[in-house]
Order: structure tokens, then sequence, then C-alpha cells
């Protein structure tokens, strides 16, 4: 349905421009000038620029999650991160989240996927 007022729209609108003009056309037919022009673009669209994402500022440090990794490795080598999870805090001790554990093992591929 929106596309076919949309298309009636457009057809109102290069009907009315040699009259008043495009942009009292826009404002008759009640199309924002800049979707008509974006809509009807003669070429290809501007390239945007690509910007790398920043770190979150909580995020752990590369040595963080290497020690993470090393805790996991070393004494849960046999058990799942949830198991690091519950009982490391027991000790005193609290790495991660547990997801962040998770991430962090799948992102070395030393994780599985029991589902598949």
């Amino acid at each position: 349905m929106t596309g076919i007022i949309q298309a009636a729209r457009a057809e109102a609108v290069e009907a009315l421009t040699p009259l008043p003009g495009r942009r009292k056309a826009c404002t008759a037919a009640g199309v924002p000038q800049a979707d008509w022009y974006r809509n009807n673009r003669r070429g290809p669209a501007p390239a945007r620029p690509i910007t790398p994402r920043k770190p979150h500022p909580a995020a752990l440090s590369t040595a963080g999650r290497d020690h993470v990794r090393a805790v996991l490795n070393e004494r849960f080598a046999d058990a799942a991160p949830a198991t690091a999870y519950f009982t490391l805090p027991d000790e005193g001790t609290y790495l991660a989240s547990e997801s962040t554990m998770y991430r962090i093992l799948r992102a070395h591929d030393e994780v599985g996927r029991d589902w598949l």
C-alpha cells in the first residue's frame, strides 16, 4: 500500500513540476523535497566514509582478555565457562562475565557449539 501511495505522489510531483517548479510541486503533493531527490537520484549513492568502531570504555584490555583465557585454559580446561564464573567469585576473584568468557573462547575457536 505504501509503495502505491509513494508512486502516486511521485507522479504528482512529475506532473506539477513544469508549472510552479520542483519545490512547490513537492509541497503541493505532500512529499518532502529530500525524499523526492533521494528516490529519483540519477547516479549512485554517495560513498560513506568507513569509520572504525571505538572500543567500549569498560571493555577488557588485550592483556585482560589474555589473562581470562589463560585462567580458563589452565584451571577450567575440562569445564564450561559457567563453572569458572560461579567458582572464581567464591575464591574472591572476578575475571569477567560468563558471556565475556564464552566470547573470548569463541574468538579463539576454543569453545564448541553443542546444538549443531
